[in-house]
């Protein structure tokens, strides 16, 4: 077996910390068992998906963008926006970087290139991916909050906040009049 084999598979063994791994921030709220990095990659990946379909752009791109975008936290970890005054981490094309040394090229490059496109922040692929990554910590906090959580209103403020694309407002501003289980009754009203 390769050694690129080798590093690769425990590349693959390293992502899977993010799904054990919590969103720390939800600790702050009150969030007695927040969501795992993982679960929010994954919302944030179809959400980008959407995005870019709504905004002209590639879905397939955003999303994989979204898919990379915290694997870094495999090594970071999840901080708190509260700790990151505090706190001195490298960029996250470095850690990426490192994660992706030894394997094979054509891996290191796309996921490299990845990390890169996110993080340059110029891409439409890369503005939906962004968007989709507060979006979703959007979604999530007015989850929490219809779940009785009463204090994660302050991240649906600052997180709408953050959105840039047009497509991206709109589904803020509807997830905000929305109960999160409207879906549910449209869902069996359809049946009928």
């Amino acid at each position: 077996m390769s050694d690129e084999t080798v590093r690769l598979t425990g590349l693959i063994y390293e992502l899977g910390l993010l799904k054990r791994y919590k969103r720390a921030g939800w600790h702050v709220a009150g969030v007695a068992v927040p969501e795992s990095i993982a679960d929010h990659s994954f919302r944030a990946a179809v959400i980008a998906a959407v995005l870019a379909a709504m905004e002209g752009a590639s879905p397939e791109r955003a999303a994989l963008l979204s898919l990379f975008h915290d694997s870094q936290e495999t090594r970071l970890t999840d901080l708190p926006l509260l700790a990151k005054p505090y706190v001195t981490r490298a960029p996250n094309t470095e850690v990426t970087a490192r994660q992706t040394r030894g394997l094979p090229p054509a891996v290191a490059a796309l996921i490299g290139g990845v990390v890169g496109e996110y993080e340059a922040r110029e891409s439409p692929e890369a503005l939906c991916a962004r968007d989709a990554d507060k979006l979703e910590c959007l979604f999530q906090a007015l989850e929490y909050g219809h779940q009785g959580n009463p204090a994660t209103g302050p991240w649906v403020d600052s997180n709408r906040a953050l959105l840039r694309t047009a497509s991206a407002l709109r589904l803020a501003d509807a997830a905000v009049a929305t109960d999160f289980l409207d879906w549910v009754k449209a869902a069996v009203d359809d049946e009928r």
